[in-house]
């Protein structure tokens, strides 16, 4: 975390989420309807969907036609795995694990959406993105999978090797916050 960021929490904080399981499930409707019951919830069927497991770390995040994103602690892991094996063994479907591909920083505070929107083309006001919307997009260079969490709270997915130009680049813009 960079010493700016320290300092301005109320403004903006960058934290590192803990690390956690992902994979990506592909599969006809029968196959998501499966899936769901076997993660807790139905899984989103609209583009930027989220699911919640109530009570849990479970998290579903649609990202494309045929892909959703679903998301747990690593102590909740390997349940949550044998229990789409479970649910899914008598549908046609692809489950891909992908947690070691990718980390999850949070940016939360009064403007996080302003900082992001330095270098990332989405109109970031809740009206547009309203909590638990979800969406793969750009930050500058790199590609992040943005979801709002919070009024003022976000989670950024993107790939480990990106990890350092984010926040570089985060610390970087929020220099001008604090200039102004």
């Amino acid at each position: 975390m960079s010493e700016w960021f320290a300092k301005s929490a109320a403004q903006a904080a960058l934290t590192d989420m803990p690390e956690g399981r992902r994979w990506v499930l592909r599969g006809g409707d029968a196959a998501l309807a499966a899936a769901g019951a076997a993660f807790g919830a139905s899984l989103p069927t609209q583009a930027g969907g989220v699911a919640r497991v109530a009570g849990t770390p479970r998290a579903a995040l649609w990202l494309g036609p045929d892909e959703i994103w679903l998301g747990t602690s690593m102590d909740d892991g390997a349940a949550l795995e044998a229990a789409l094996q479970a649910g899914l063994a008598a549908h046609a479907y692809s489950l891909v694990d992908i947690s070691h591909r990718n980390v999850a920083l949070e940016l939360s505070g009064t403007h996080a959406a302003w900082l992001l929107n330095s270098l990332c083309p989405l109109e970031l006001t809740l009206e547009a993105f309203p909590v638990d919307t979800v969406t793969r997009t750009l930050f500058s260079k790199a590609e992040i999978v943005l979801w709002r969490t919070g009024e003022h709270s976000f989670q950024i997915v993107l790939g480990r090797s990106f990890r350092g130009y984010v926040a570089g680049l985060l610390t970087e813009v929020s220099r001008e916050l604090a200039a102004a």
